[in-house]
Formats: structure tokens, C-alpha cells, sequence
């Protein structure tokens, strides 16, 4: 055994010959470039691509195969180089129906061993959107019914970011996972917590208790991979090991989730989106205390507030800690070209976090900047609250 880094939740921009995948992600984020990245720069040894069930993307997938620098495993996932496994995986969106009889909607974050898999996922799911070519696409399914079709392709599902307001299942759904799922709840083994979240908070939901929690970047660009990820033990990297320690069996578990401060996340606290304030009151509010309002986006902290069942956080005893740290490109002096001398002297970006000390780190770039990372390391900054779309900020 053995532990690794993994981040499960990157989003391609666009197709190697420039097509649309996700329209608001970089242009750069592609199949080949989010490989490279993470063996380069990054250090993680598995990540999970999310948009692979595009039909330009999987037409890259062959393409990369061919190179001679990747190939695929019998227990499943891409292997880079020998050094990262990719996992190919697909975001849906299923129509539900949410609070007070309104319609809601969620995401999905669903891996598949191989690509024969990921292709017949790809078929299937395009008779229930209008665009496959596009990610994360309205669809006409619900969760009950998605886990059916990505269980007859060997896959697994994920609920995406599960409290933010838009787009998941307690932000706009309902109070309770289970009343989605019913009686395929126990085929849930995992949800993802999203960046205004994290194990404290998630753990005042008691149906919760015996699922893993994953901490994901959700990237948008390149720079953005790991800036939320896990540590997991594991045997290998395989798609076969990441399911292993998702469902904590045979020894393979998640050791550590590592992620921003809850604040510091785009929809942490409820925003009144008239007078553009985070309302940081001590009780949820759904009309804005300042200009009398009730155009507000509701935030994380408060929808948990609103629905928790606990009155304290209590996590199981085999929950892993929770680890504050902020990334280098959040860390305020700590702008692209230092981070370009750290990563040209120790490689990547997982060795300066995890396995320098605070002198190595000093020696390159000086005593000032060393103490800022060392405090970032240990989530030691202060923070300013996010909310509204707005990300918080490392004071």
C-alpha cells in the first residue's frame, strides 16, 4: 500500500482542434494538456476528467492512446507516462423535482472503467439531452434513473458539489439525498463537498455519516487542478483501487481531504446580488438585512444550517481529517513567476505543499514569501468571506 494524490473533478475547455466541450473553461484544458499538467507541474497521481462522454473527446482519447505514451489498464483508467492514471468520467445534469414543487436541478459526477464504457454511456445519454458535444447538459433523467445507465456501462456516480445553490442536490433539490435515490441510496458510496463546504459542516447531515467525502477542484483552467484533492492508500492507480478507497475496502481508503477554507469558496454565505454584500448573519435569511431585498443567492453555511439534523458536528469514527490548506495560486504575493521558480527547482506543486520544509522553501524565494506559503500550508491565513459567485479572499 501505498498513498497518492487525486483530484476527480477537471473539466476540458475545448477539443484538440479548438471544438467547444465546456464553454467557460480555458481554452488550453484539454485531454493531453490536463495530462501533462498533472505529471509536470502538479504531482497527482489520478485524476478524473469529466467530460469524456463528448464524442470530440473520446475522438481525442483514441488519438492520445496512439502516441504511445498512454495506455489503458485492465482494471481500468489511462495510464500517462506511468505516472498519473486518468479516469474517464462524465458530469450530467438530471432534472428533479425540487423544493415546494419547483424544478430543480443537480450534477453528477460519473466514472467509467474503460472507453468501450464511456462510449456506450455517451450513446445512451445523447437520446436524453440536446447537445452530447457539450458538457454538463440539461437532461431529461433523474438520479434515480442515472444510476441504472451508468451502472450498465461499470461505472460509478459521485453527487457533484452537493450544497451549492445551483446545480446540486441539497442546494436546489431537497433536504434529504435519499429522497432522491430511495432505495438505491446504499449505491451512493461517495459525494463531493464542493469548495464552500467541508467535513464539519457536512457532518450536521446524519445521512451522511456513512458516505466518503471528496474534495475536488472542479477546474476551469490548468492552474486551477488540484487546488482542492485527496489523499488516498491504495495498492496502484487504477480505476479499479479509486473505487476501492471510495468504498473503503480491503485497506484502500481516503487518508486526507484537502481544501480550501469553507469561506473561501464562491457560495459560502448567503449574497444579496442588489447591494453585492455577503449577509453574515447569525440565522439564515432569505431577505437582505441591508436594503430590505430578497434577490439573494443563499449560501452554503446557511443551507446546511437550514437542514442539518444534528446539533453538533459528530463525524464516524473512519472519517479522514479535513485539512485547510490554500494552493499557491490563491496565496496573496505569491504571483506566476515565483511559482514558476519553485516549481523549475522542487518540480511540482504537491512537493512544495506536502514534502519541503519552510528552509528549502526559503532558500529560493526568500523568508517573507516562505512564511506566507508555510502558513498557507498549515490553513493558518485569514480569510474574508465568499459568497454570490465571488470567491473569498486570503487576507
Amino acid at each position: 500500500m501505498y498513498e497518492i494524490f487525486a483530484d476527480l473533478h477537471v473539466h476540458i475547455g475545448r477539443s484538440e482542434n479548438g471544438k467547444p466541450i465546456k464553454i467557460t473553461a480555458a481554452r488550453s484544458l484539454n485531454f493531453a494538456n490536463i495530462a501533462k499538467e498533472c505529471v509536470d507541474r502538479k504531482g497527482i497521481q489520478v485524476v478524473g476528467i469529466i467530460d469524456c462522454a463528448s464524442p470530440y473527446v473520446i475522438e481525442d482519447i483514441e488519438k492520445f492512446l496512439k502516441t504511445g505514451d498512454a495506455y489503458e489498464l485492465k482494471d481500468g483508467g489511462i495510464i500517462y507516462k506511468d505516472k498519473v492514471c486518468i479516469l474517464l468520467g462524465s458530469e450530467v445534469e438530471t432534472s428533479e423535482e425540487g423544493r415546494n414543487g419547483k424544478k430543480g436541478s443537480a450534477h453528477n459526477i460519473c466514472f467509467f472503467p474503460h472507453l468501450v464504457d464511456i462510449k456506450g454511456f455517451s450513446n445512451e445519454l445523447s437520446h436524453h439531452l440536446k447537445n452530447i458535444t457539450l458538457s454538463t447538459q440539461r437532461s431529461d433523467l433523474s438520479g434515480y434513473d442515472l444510476i441504472d445507465m451508468v451502472e450498465r456501462y461499470h461505472g460509478i456516480l459521485i453527487p457533484a458539489h452537493i450544497f451549492t445553490p445551483h446545480k446540486s442536490y441539497y442546494g436546489n433539490c431537497t433536504d434529504r439525498l435519499q429522497t432522491i435515490f430511495k432505495e438505491k441510496y446504499d449505491k451512493i458510496f461517495a459525494v463531493e463537498l464542493g469548495l464552500s463546504s467541508d467535513t464539519y459542516l457536512a457532518d450536521m447531515i446524519s445521512e451522511l455519516e456513512n458516505k466518503t467525502f471528496v474534495t475536488n477542484s472542479d477546474a476551469h483552467s490548468l492552474p486551477k487542478i488540484a487546488r482542492e484533492y485527496n489523499k488516498m492508500q491504495v495498492e496502484d492507480i487504477s480505476f479499479k483501487e479509486i473505487v476501492k478507497a471510495l468504498k473503503n475496502e480491503d485497506g484502500r481508503k481516503v487518508v486526507a481531504n484537502y481544501g480550501l477554507d469553507p469561506k473561501l469558496g464562491k457560495y459560502h454565505r448567503t449574497y444579496c446580488d442588489d447591494c453585492e454584500k455577503a449577509i453574515e448573519t447569525k440565522e439564515p435569511v432569505d431577505i437582505c438585512p441591508y436594503c430590505g431585498g430578497n434577490n439573494v443567492t443563499f449560501g452554503v453555511f446557511d443551507r446546511i444550517e437550514l437542514i442539518r439534523d444534528k446539533e453538533e458536528s459528530i463525524s464516524p469514527p473512519n472519517r479522514p481529517p479535513y485539512v485547510y490548506q490554500v494552493p499557491l495560486g490563491f496565496i496573496p504575493g505569491v504571483g506566476g513567476k515565483t511559482i514558476t521558480k519553485l516549481l523549475d527547482t522542487f518540480d511540482t506543486e504537491m512537493n512544495i505543499l506536502h514534502r519541503l520544509s519552510k528552509d528549502d522553501i526559503e532558500a529560493v524565494v526568500g523568508e517573507k514569501i516562505a512564511d506566507t506559503i508555510e502558513k498557507a500550508r498549515n490553513g493558518k491565513c485569514k480569510v474574508q468571506s465568499g459568497g454570490g459567485g465571488n470567491y473569498g479572499k486570503v487576507i
